[in-house]
């Protein structure tokens, strides 16, 4: 009895403390659907990993993945369906898919798929392969903005499935075949891979390369990124000319107004307000920030994240966090920008940080507030103490039975002695 009390007080501790009940998943064909990954767009010639990011953090989250999972990853192809094995030139890797290297006819959509005797769960991404020769790069570009006079920071995003070690990372500028060089005299500076530009000027304007040569399975691939900086002049307040007539004025606030109903402030769809993202002490935390945007903004809309009122440079995290990796998608009429921050170790400071999720453009802004919890270790401690506990009890009754048992008496051996009919006197 003890030890059901024990266990029902742990229950209520865990239901208390622990996350809420997480919404079902909807289901096609007997298997629960994930929400689509942000598609990528990536050159022909060079290593591609795709993986399902989105798709292994619900299975993480849900607690539904085995040790010994096995998933199947497959192109969709008319009605048939290719799946890939661990070697040739197309290789899957757990819930990876390597292309050494990618074509343009991988382009396609590609699903990931758990499947065991009880639980299903499946997750799709697309991938575009293009010829860097035929295509317009700004297209594949993840745009960057920043304003004149200010530090900026450019690193070379969507790499984390590669082995960087002791890996060069270069950058190009535009068309130029030849690698920016650290100079005082062009404020280009070097950290670790990344392109500071310690004051922004217009003339940084434009498309920046990032190149590097990874080793996989003992053979050199290329991989790059395109990013496009866009430079956002410094605003100054206009003066007014006492010559300037009403009807300018009438004009100038006429097509101010109409320049900013035009244009729809962007949405952010993820996270939602009092968000909680929450993670153990000593991992890492990845947030994505979904917003939604008309397409023709999409790159001058500014999408950042902010620790405590600051941004992520500048706050006490600035050590150990990175935002970055943005990435725009057609999303129907729209576009979607996603940018990711990452935590790199949380520790117990973190627990109770405001973070923020900030979008802005011409027709508006929004802000959404999320915290970050630090996931609470005595939860853990008291069940694994309950559950000791119980055990040592259990032994201790046993113990006790054995050693204070009864014992059995002896039966007693009884002789049937034959009575006789007659008997002397």
């Amino acid at each position: 009895m003890v030890c059901l009390a024990l266990m029902f007080a742990a229950v209520i501790t865990v239901r208390v403390s622990g996350q809420p009940r997480l919404p079902p998943l909807p289901i096609k064909d007997g298997c629960h659907q994930v929400d689509p990954e942000v598609g990528i767009f990536r050159k022909e010639g060079e290593a591609v990993i795709l993986h399902f990011p989105i798709f292994s953090g619900v299975l993480k989250a849900r607690k539904i993945l085995p040790p010994a999972a096995k998933f199947v990853i497959s192109k969709k192809n008319g009605t048939d369906a290719v799946t890939y094995e661990a070697e040739g030139r197309v290789q899957q890797h757990a819930t990876q898919l390597w292309f050494l290297p990618a074509q343009a006819s991988d382009s396609g959509e590609y699903s990931c798929t758990y499947r065991n005797e009880t639980y299903c769960v499946t997750g799709s991404i697309t991938l575009s392969v293009f010829d860097s020769g035929s295509v317009d790069m700004a297209k594949l570009s993840y745009p960057w903005t920043a304003t004149e006079g200010e530090e900026l920071t450019i690193f070379c995003p969507a790499l984390g499935s590669f082995n960087k070690s002791n890996t060069l990372i270069e950058w190009f500028k535009g068309s130029s075949l030849t690698a920016l060089q650290p100079s005082q005299r062009d404020f280009f500076h070097w950290d670790g891979g990344m392109l500071l530009i310690p004051a922004v000027m217009s003339s940084h304007a434009g498309l920046y390369t990032c190149q590097l040569t990874v080793l996989i399975n003992n053979q050199q691939y290329k991989v790059s990124r395109t990013l496009q900086v866009h430079v956002q002049e410094l605003e100054t307040n206009p003066t007014t000319s006492t010559t300037s007539t009403t009807s300018n004025v009438d004009m100038l606030i006429s097509s101010t107004f109409s320049t900013f109903k035009k244009v729809k402030p962007p949405a952010i769809v993820s996270p939602l307000n009092g968000t909680v993202f929450e993670s153990s002490h000593g991992s890492g935390l990845e947030m994505f920030c979904q917003v939604l945007t008309e397409c023709p903004t999409a790159d001058s809309t500014l999408v950042m994240w902010q620790v405590d009122e600051q941004s992520v440079e500048s706050s006490y995290l600035s050590r150990r966090a990175l935002q970055g990796g943005r990435e725009v998608t057609r999303v129907s009429t729209m576009c979607q920008i996603e940018l990711r921050l990452i935590i790199a170790d949380i520790s117990e400071e973190d627990d109770h940080v405001e973070i923020k999720c900030v979008a802005q453009n011409v027709g508006g802004r929004q802000e959404v507030v999320a915290l970050i919890k630090v996931e609470d270790a005595t939860v853990t401690w008291v069940i694994v103490a309950v559950v000791a506990l119980c055990f040592f009890l259990v032994v201790v009754s046993i113990f006790l039975y054995v050693l204070f048992k009864p014992k059995e008496k002896k039966k007693m051996d009884y002789f049937l002695a034959r009575q006789s009919s007659t008997f002397s006197v």
